[in-house]
């Protein structure tokens, strides 16, 4: 069970002739919360809160983020510190236990990883029957709820046994899933995973190595798709996160809810951005790279044209993962020789935009799928592959808000409404 605070300032609340007094909840980092669990039970009234934009849905010690000052830890630790010394396999482990592991520790777990990376062989003939074109998201999500028929053991109960296990289990396979689904959609055969690689280095060998092009694997493109991956390990309480927390909460087995994130993580306004992005600079660069053209655009209320990339809904300030992502993407895209037109278009767009007092006034700062999209063109990925690396990469968080809510002994999740339809009445 989480340690939930105990108030010590109350804030009073007036409905007619009736006060009650709710608790105000401070967090370890100062933010305050209105506690009104029980004003429906004191008062007959609930709130209205429309996307739950100004609600708190849980107690959480995983990750704090801090929208107005730019802020990103994980489990304490800011992400700027763990791209510099921590590899993704690491942070998956801190945000997982809570810890990053020793030496000891690190390698327990990687093995592990490296043990549970093979897809069940009768698993590789469900991808014969997607039907050609299927976007690979939707064939990723319906496998890992498949894997819940492999492993029904994956609950509540065993979790708290075997929950290396299961991370690693988890983790390492759905990354060899995206794999075998790129190979498919190519024509190409599936490659298997090889357990003298790190992680990241798997997968690149997965997606890319054949038996007639022998892959190269580049230290520098392991380092960046470590960065990339460690950027997008969580993000507290987004939308498939939250996803993950409301589907858990009915005890549904760990592979079916992380199903359910990866379903919301599909959406063109969440896992879909960056794909989103490079579309946007391929439309910008074949009208000839007017970049005037398009600020204006966006600016203009009667257009239905997005500046895709900038802004976000927690930050309104610089994103700090995309301050880390820039600087990672000059250096690779340099360190590989690699000249990209869509980054020439993309620093363009971001200088005029800092400048614009439009965007500065309503905080559309760039953020992290601005860059990330053009690392990975330089690093291969297919554009219908971006929202599948972002769920590899969040997999960890998925797990660690999983683990938490379980051990929390969370109720299942049940909002209330505002009933605004007709009242009763008899059949026409």
């Amino acid at each position: 069970m989480l340690d939930q605070p105990e108030a010590t300032e109350f804030a009073v609340l007036r409905i007619g002739d009736q006060e009650i007094q709710l608790p105000i909840i401070v967090g370890t980092e100062g933010e305050r919360g209105i506690d009104i669990s029980n004003l429906r039970k004191y008062t007959g009234c609930v709130t209205i809160d429309p996307s739950f934009v100004n609600t708190a849905a849980c107690y959480s010690r995983i990750t704090f983020v801090d929208g107005e000052r730019g802020i990103l830890r994980y489990r304490g630790i800011p992400v700027e510190q763990l791209v510099k010394s921590a590899s993704f396999v690491r942070t998956a482990y801190l945000l997982v236990h809570g810890y990053l592991p020793d030496a000891e520790c690190n390698r327990k777990f990687s093995d592990l990883l490296n043990r549970h990376s093979m897809l069940h062989e009768d698993m590789r003939h469900f991808f014969d029957n997607f039907p050609h074109g299927a976007h690979p998201m939707h064939i990723l999500s319906t496998m890992i709820n498949a894997l819940s028929t492999f492993y029904p053991n994956v609950d509540s109960l065993s979790m708290s046994e075997d929950i290396d296990v299961s991370t690693a289990r988890l983790i390492s396979t759905v990354r060899t899933i995206a794999a075998f689904a790129y190979k498919k959609s190519i024509g190409e055969p599936v490659v298997y995973p090889r357990r003298d690689l790190p992680y990241c280095a798997n997968f690149l060998n997965m997606m890319f190595d054949s038996p007639v092009n022998p892959y190269e694997i580049r230290e520098e493109a392991v380092n960046i798709l470590n960065v990339l991956f460690i950027l997008h390990a969580d993000h507290e309480q987004n939308c498939s996160t939250t996803a993950v927390r409301t589907v858990g909460s009915a005890q549904v087995n760990l592979y079916s809810t992380i199903s359910a994130g990866m379903s919301a993580l599909s959406g063109p306004l969440h896992g879909g951005a960056n794909q989103a992005v490079i579309e946007m600079l391929k439309m910008i660069q074949a009208d000839g790279g007017n970049v005037r053209k398009y600020i204006d655009m966006a600016k203009d209320r009667s257009s239905t044209f997005r500046l895709m990339g900038f802004g976000h809904r927690v930050y309104k300030t610089y994103d700090p993962r995309a301050v880390i992502i820039k600087e990672e993407c000059h250096r690779f895209l340099e360190t590989m020789h690699c000249k990209d037109p869509l980054l020439d278009i993309a620093m363009e767009l971001e200088e005029a935009a800092l400048k614009d007092d439009f965007f500065i006034a309503r905080h559309l700062y760039p953020n992290v799928d601005f860059y990330s999209g053009i690392i990975y063109r330089a690093l291969g990925i297919p554009e219908n592959m971006f929202t599948v690396m972002f769920a590899l990469a969040r997999l960890p968080g998925w797990i660690a808000h999983w683990k938490e809510m379980i051990g929390a002994g969370t109720r299942i999740t049940r909002p209330r409404q505002i009933y605004i339809g007709k009242t009763y009445r008899k059949e026409d």
